[in-house]
């Protein structure tokens, strides 16, 4: 007997045009990328869901398969690998038996935005999705925002009020149904101005690991 799996957009999802538009601009551009919504990854069993914003053109939007091939994912996989959520090597490539422990990884927002920024009508049209996941997740304890985007949506879907719940790093909220983590996003952006660090960075998984004993 399989598992329960959530609901995922159609590879060619029109709910968007912008985003439709673009995607379509780009797989006309680079006809061997993924050029899709990126779906989920992860394990549906496990107790902590992790959001980001969106795919990044060159990472999830190439790959397929979330915050794979930027950098994002190079600081994102190699905390999960050394806090034990993840197994294997993480080579920037779907292909390479990288196996995520006890979490999975989404977007509020499944398909590539211009200039990385998705408008406010994108993220509710994608809000079936991340629910569903959500939703799914039978052992869910804990899901982690990256970024106050994706805090946002996670607030949005689950129906609570944003003004009781302020974004801010390594912040926790205790909501109705699971635990709201927050971190800054692990952007080249974020990391190369400062905003966050590494260590900061892993302050966070030091948390959440501590949260689930």
């Amino acid at each position: 007997m399989t598992d329960p799996q959530p609901i995922r957009p159609d590879r060619d999802c029109a709910e968007c045009p912008r985003l439709r538009s673009f995607l379509l601009d780009n797989r006309e551009k680079y006809p061997d990328w993924h050029n899709a919504p990126v779906d989920s990854f992860g394990d549906i069993n496990g107790e902590i869901l992790i959001v980001g914003l969106a795919p990044g053109l060159k990472g999830a939007n190439r790959t397929g398969r979330p915050f794979t091939g930027d950098y994002a994912g190079d600081l994102l996989y190699e905390t999960l690998i050394r806090y034990g959520l993840a197994e294997g090597s993480y080579k920037a490539d779907p292909s390479d038996g990288l196996t995520l422990k006890n979490c999975r990884i989404t977007n509020a927002v499944r398909c590539l935005p211009p200039e990385n920024k998705p408008i406010g009508s994108e993220v509710k049209n994608c809000a079936p999705f991340l629910i569903s996941e959500i939703e799914t997740m039978a052992n869910l304890k804990i899901v982690l925002a990256l970024g106050g985007l994706a805090h946002g949506a996670i607030l949005t879907v689950l129906e609570e009020r944003k003004a009781l719940f302020k974004f801010g790093h390594n912040v926790y909220h205790q909501l109705d149904r699971v635990l709201l983590a927050d971190s800054y996003h692990c952007s080249r952006y974020n990391t190369n101005t400062g905003r966050l660090t590494e260590q900061m960075f892993h302050d966070v998984f030091d948390e959440i690991l501590a949260r689930l004993k």
